[in-house]
């Protein structure tokens, strides 16, 4: 069986057929750290992880490289207004390289509690420099950049097919542009290092062959990306929005250089929407996972949320939507606890189902679907259970893992408990209903498994 994914390059479903047998090379984009990661950029990390869950399930080895962006992702996409942490250093008098530190850790803990797979590599931008300058030296002596101003900027026009990964349309979008361009000689070009103006005006700064200054936000992923896979690698990964701008421009970057599109691969997942209105860190409203912590949420619910819908299709969060997949989660949990202990392999045959819709295109939808039908199968317990532990493999629910809570019920609760198994036993079904509703009322719910009813406060 064989993995198919949805390249945005080609606009097509593709085989994956790794480059090197046997291992996959996968870059993702990460996160500009000026703040917390809200839960649509934690939708992306999410599709991120089922595609590497969905590698590694199909027995590749995955070497995964994710960057952190801590310099040179300015306000405007237009490469203008100030650098993002520069900006909130100013407004929350921390340094820079202080409120790096605070939010890459935050979103290593988001990462964590979602039970997502940390990268092989994890690369800073600032870390990075030297790799960027000589990436743009390079270019510079192809015959691909010039000067203005305020920096070295990449000359889009001296490649034809520019912007083919977002089927830009250069005439449309030069007869419709409303941008001022300053000193660019074209609307697509882009800044590779920017100039700091007066020294010591940053706090983040370098030497380089062009004066005192600073990288652009897109020469960083090219330049990492090179450096920990190559020139290129197998599979590049990003949120919707990437495409028209940074990964158009990474691939312009790589392709001047080395003549590649620096990932066969590039895949995208949409955004998480609100009132069908997308999730943005920049408008200053927006909900941050430890919001559902404080609330009492587990954070595998919004993994559970996401899980139900595919990585393509925009999903909308709601209390409702959120509370569904609570509710779900705990009941899957419930039922896999009570398959007792694994035992022997996992079955090949429902294996090879919850494959299929998984590696078509990461139907995650469709593969959990599965999983319900497998727990519902005559399959014994032990191999049931050994295949679903198999199959989480994939999922990332963490259902080895989890316990019920231990509550202390109380010995009323406990005996109309005792009297719904034995009217259960002798099939007096509105006997059984009826003493439910009296546990329900009393503050808990019942979990009826394999081995016993189980209670729990709802």
């Amino acid at each position: 069986m064989t993995l198919h994914l949805y390249d945005t390059y080609s606009r097509s479903l593709r085989p994956f057929v790794a480059i090197e047998e046997g291992k996959a090379g996968l870059y993702a984009c990460g996160p500009t750290v000026y703040d917390y990661a809200h839960l649509g950029n934690l939708r992306t990390y999410l599709f991120v992880d089922g595609l590497r869950r969905a590698l590694a399930f199909n027995g590749m080895e995955v070497r995964h490289v994710m960057n952190i962006t801590d310099v040179g992702h300015l306000t405007s996409d237009a490469d203008t207004g100030d650098d993002k942490l520069e900006a909130r250093s100013a407004r929350s008098g921390k340094s820079s390289w202080d409120l790096a530190a605070q939010f890459t850790q935050a979103f290593e803990s988001d990462l964590a509690l979602l039970n997502i797979l940390p990268p092989t590599v994890w690369c800073r931008a600032t870390d990075h420099i030297v790799e960027q300058i000589a990436f743009i030296r390079d270019l510079e002596a192809k015959g691909f950049t010039y000067r203005t101003q305020d920096g070295i900027y990449f000359d889009t026009t001296r490649q034809p097919d520019y912007g083919r990964l977002a089927r830009l349309n250069r005439d449309g979008l030069q007869a419709g542009k409303r941008v001022e361009l300053g000193d660019k000689r074209d609307i697509c070009d882009f800044a590779l290092w920017k100039f700091s103006g007066t020294p010591g005006q940053r706090q983040m700064e370098w030497d380089s062959p062009w004066g005192l200054g600073f990288p652009g936000w897109h020469i960083e992923c090219s330049a990492m990306a090179e450096k920990h896979l190559g020139a290129y690698f197998d599979l590049h990964c990003g949120g919707e929005d990437h495409v028209a701008v940074h990964h158009s421009n990474e691939i312009a970057q790589t392709q001047a250089r080395h003549g590649t599109r620096l990932a066969n691969f590039w895949l995208h997942g949409a955004f998480l929407k609100t009132q069908d209105a997308k999730m943005s860190k920049s408008s200053g409203d927006f909900l941050r996972l430890q919001s559902l912590v404080e609330q009492g949420v587990d954070p595998l619910a919004y993994r559970y949320l996401c899980l139900g819908a595919h990585y393509r299709s925009s999903l909308n969060f709601s209390d409702e939507a959120l509370l569904a997949a609570a509710s779900g989660l705990s009941r899957l949990r419930t039922l896999v606890h009570g398959l007792g202990q694994a035992s022997g392999d996992a079955d090949a045959a429902w294996l090879a189902r919850f494959a299929a819709p998984l590696n078509d295109d990461l139907n995650y939808p469709r593969a959990l679907a599965v999983l319900w039908e497998l727990l519902k199968s005559a399959l014994p317990d032990g191999v049931k259970k050994a295949t679903v532990l198999r199959i989480d493999d994939a999922l990332g629910l963490d259902l080895a893992r989890w316990q019920p809570v231990v509550v202390e019920v109380p010995q009323q609760v406990r005996a109309w408990i005792a009297q719904r198994e034995q009217a259960r036993r002798e099939r007096r079904w509105g006997d059984a209903d009826g003493l439910r509703v009296l546990v329900r009322e009393a503050g808990y719910e019942i979990d009826d498994t394999a081995h016993g009813a189980n209670a729990r406060r709802v």
